[in-house]
């Protein structure tokens, strides 16, 4: 830069430099600047990163500085948190993490000063003190000093993520003779950190959603995720994923779908241990008279959530009636309980396992589900005047009896399932998959041998 020009810049005082900066980034926004050849262009990027990374380092050194010296206090009688929160628009976390980094540069000022330089970034600092955090409190200064020099240097080449796994190198270089010890040390201080730390919050947000929010030690965890990583695996899409319309699921959203399979099958088994007298279940509150209409006249079905409140898609809670324990509870005026039924199960025993048997597994063609996995789905659904018998039950897994569950709308292009001849199920694809909608089946019951044996062949009672 010019001399003349860095002699200007030094009359100015902060509030005219940041002025000047702001000009200086709108003039950045003309067209001119785009004009410019692919080399230039990429240049003008880095290079802005570096000058991000310096006013990013002022501006969080600047709000730790005034933290610390009150000034905000002085003059308005609040932390610096409030104030930033109040005039910036920052929520409290924000604030607060703004401040702290600024606190965290000031102790390692060698990182400081790098980061005002723009030699290392924002994210790269934050990784960097993260990393001296954890060496031995008994280190001197000067050791100090150089875990912060060796760390600066180590940042020309490495990311954010990289820096905070170098814990364990910057001991072997500054302590070679003790680092498996100080190693050690550390692990143990983390593991105790963790467990003290380890929690599992669940919270509506009130938009169809529950946040799950947690911390678990890493051995801990790792069981976990073991397990969660296989009912994924497991959790294969079948004839539905030639559906233009069928969802797109991202990785994350498999795992979302292994956790909920895991936790189906530790319903469907039973497994969990009794809490309250009871054994684990979904307690929804359902309006009788509403029941009643929607069995007759395919009204809209509604409900809520027992204790919560929240309420319960209609698609879902037909779904959750189709093989369920009930629990009546019918209620007057403002909530009056007038009769308590007794739980009972739709699908008995007995009908469940004719049902395996004719079956042997999900019903929906290209699903490898075994039978212990699925649901007993009513073809006509029992909130619509379906009865409970075999001729009007078929099983079909979590995932495809969603596809399957007639909703509200009679004449939705929709998944259908039906008994088709000698007794076997078939899915009738929506005009959408299949414009002529020929019905499918699953290989299972097209192999010579295993054709599954007509319901009529069992006697089973059946109960509504």
């Amino acid at each position: 830069m010019d001399e003349s020009i860095t002699h200007q810049l030094d009359q100015l005082d902060a509030s005219e430099l940041l002025a000047l900066i702001g000009h200086a980034t709108h003039a950045l926004t003309d067209p001119r600047h785009r004009l410019a050849t692919d080399a230039d262009q990429l240049a003008v990027l880095h290079q802005a990163l570096r000058v991000d990374a310096q006013l990013n380092a002022w501006l969080r050194q600047w709000a730790a500085r005034l933290d610390t010296n009150q000034a905000v206090w002085r003059e308005h009688g609040t932390s610096a948190t409030s104030w930033l929160a109040d005039v910036a628009n920052l929520t409290r976390r924000e604030a607060t993490a703004l401040i702290n980094a600024g606190h965290e540069q000031a102790r390692f000022p060698i990182i400081g000063d790098a980061a005002l330089t723009g030699q290392i970034l924002p994210t790269q600092a934050a990784a960097i003190s993260s990393v001296l955090d954890d060496l031995p409190p008994e280190f001197p200064t000067d050791i100090v000093d150089r875990g912060q020099e060796l760390m600066v240097d180590f940042a020309r080449t490495h990311t954010s993520v990289e820096l905070r796994r170098l814990t364990r190198h910057l001991l072997e270089v500054l302590a070679p003779e003790t680092a498996e010890e100080l190693q050690a040390a550390r692990l143990d201080r983390e593991l105790r950190q963790a467990r003290r730390n380890r929690h599992l919050v669940f919270t509506p947000d009130h938009h169809g959603s529950i946040l799950i929010k947690g911390s678990l030690p890493v051995i801990a965890a790792e069981p976990l995720i073991r397990i969660i990583d296989a009912y994924t695996a497991a959790e294969k899409r079948a004839l539905d994923a030639l559906d233009p319309e069928a969802e797109y699921l991202t990785p994350a959203m498999r795992r979302a779908d292994g956790l909920l399979a895991m936790v189906n099958h530790h319903t469907q088994q039973a497994l969990a241990p009794v809490n309250g007298g009871d054994r684990p279940r979904i307690s929804i509150l359902l309006s009788y008279d509403k029941l009643h209409k929607t069995a007759h006249d395919n009204g809209l079905l509604s409900a809520t959530l027992a204790g919560t409140g929240e309420p319960v898609p209609a698609g879902e809670l037909r779904r959750l009636l189709c093989d369920a324990d009930l629990l009546p509870v019918v209620l007057g005026g403002p909530s009056e309980i007038l009769d308590l039924g007794r739980a009972q199960r739709f699908v008995t025993p007995a009908q469940r396992t004719a049902l395996e048997i004719r079956d042997r597994g999900c019903a929906f063609p290209g699903c490898d589900k075994p039978a212990q996995a699925c649901h007993a789905h009513h073809i006509t659904p029992w909130w619509d005047g379906g009865p409970s018998d075999l001729a009007n039950l078929v099983l079909v897994c979590p995932h495809h009896h969603g596809i399957v569950e007639p909703g509200h709308d009679p004449t939705a292009d929709r998944w259908q399932i039906r008994l088709g001849p000698n007794h076997t199920p078939e899915v009738i694809p929506p005009r959408r998959v299949d414009a002529r909608q020929r019905p499918r089946q699953h290989t299972r019951y097209l192999t010579r041998g295993l054709q599954p044996e007509k319901a009529s062949d069992t006697t089973m009672p059946a109960r509504r």
